[in-house]
């Protein structure tokens, strides 16, 4: 079983300027991924605006993904493993798209309970118990009750981890220590924490010393080799204090990323590096004005643009 740890970067889905899904601009995100250091992607996400893209938009991602990891492996070139998330509003479809992304050679999925519905606890045990159980790969949760209205409680993980040895890792997005420690104590490592990196929250440090094995964020985005710093498991005192000092420099950059709802202000960092974000889907609008420019200032000062501009980097696609 693959051993998740390091940064687990979220990742925006570019698109053209006729709103088509830009798989050239995908590659060129990942590749620029890996390069930097990051251990493993997720797509499909909230960071992708996975909910404003259609059902066959979304197999041409996970189809054109998987097949761009498998060229670069081919021609001997470093890969990570990519999950995709399968969240959907029930549970046959999450089954569903969850099957296709096995069958087209997935590293692993993604599940979250259903949005909107706002299910019992027992249900929400149900569905992803459902879920994880319909295939064989690697899965993972997604526990966001802001986005998604139900909390998945530390004892249904621990059920879930008991019945579902492809229950490899548990992402947390809640402002709660609790939950942390609860999930670690009674999973006991068989499932891996790692933690999202909104700034309000503040986790990162918290979930790193229970014994968490690092980050799933979106700051990864425009800051990869960073993000990869101070996401590492706490191994020694050394590593320990790098990661405060990387995590420390950065949270101003964090907290400006996370001004609006994702991939918002993610997208408009991109634009300035030059690489492919391509503009939001509607109903998101894009970031202007006043707003951008503070963003392209911060980004100078820190030196992110000079370090990662396009013009200034090469990246091996």
């Amino acid at each position: 079983m693959m051993n998740l740890q390091g940064s687990w970067v979220a990742m925006p889905t570019p698109f053209t300027e006729d709103n088509q899904v830009d798989i050239e601009g995908f590659k060129l995100l990942i590749a620029r991924q890996i390069k930097y250091g990051t251990s493993q992607l997720f797509i499909l996400g909230s960071a992708g605006e996975v909910t404003l893209l259609s059902l066959e938009e979304k197999k041409l991602i996970v189809r054109s993904v998987i097949a761009y990891m498998k060229d670069r492996a081919a021609r001997g070139l470093k890969v990570v493993p990519v999950f995709f998330s399968a969240a959907s509003l029930t549970t046959e479809a999450s089954v569903e798209f969850a099957q296709f992304c096995e069958a087209e050679g997935a590293d692993g999925v993604v599940f979250t309970v259903p949005p909107y519905v706002l299910i019992t606890q027992h249900a929400a045990k149900t569905h992803l118990d459902t879920c994880m159980g319909s295939v064989s790969i690697p899965c993972g949760i997604y526990n966001n009750p802001s986005r998604l209205g139900v909390q998945v409680l530390p004892e249904t993980i621990q059920y879930l981890s008991e019945k579902n040895p492809n229950f490899v890792v548990d992402k947390e997005a809640l402002p709660s220590v609790e939950q942390l420690v609860q999930v670690q104590r009674l999973c006991g490592g068989k499932v891996k924490i790692m933690c999202c990196d909104y700034p309000h929250y503040s986790i990162v440090i918290p979930t790193l010393a229970i014994g968490g094995t690092g980050t799933a964020n979106i700051g990864g985005n425009i800051i990869p080799e960073e993000a990869a710093k101070y996401s590492r498991p706490w191994t020694d005192m050394q590593i320990i204090e790098e990661c405060r000092s990387e995590y420390f420099k950065w949270f101003p950059l964090l907290q400006e990323l996370y001004t609006f709802s994702n991939p918002i202000v993610i997208k408009a960092a991109l634009n300035l590096l030059g690489l492919p974000g391509g503009h939001l889907r509607k109903p998101y609008e894009d970031y202007s004005g006043a707003k951008l420019e503070h963003l392209k200032e911060t980004l100078t000062q820190m030196g992110v643009i000079e370090k990662y501009h396009i013009s200034n980097d090469h990246i091996e696609v």
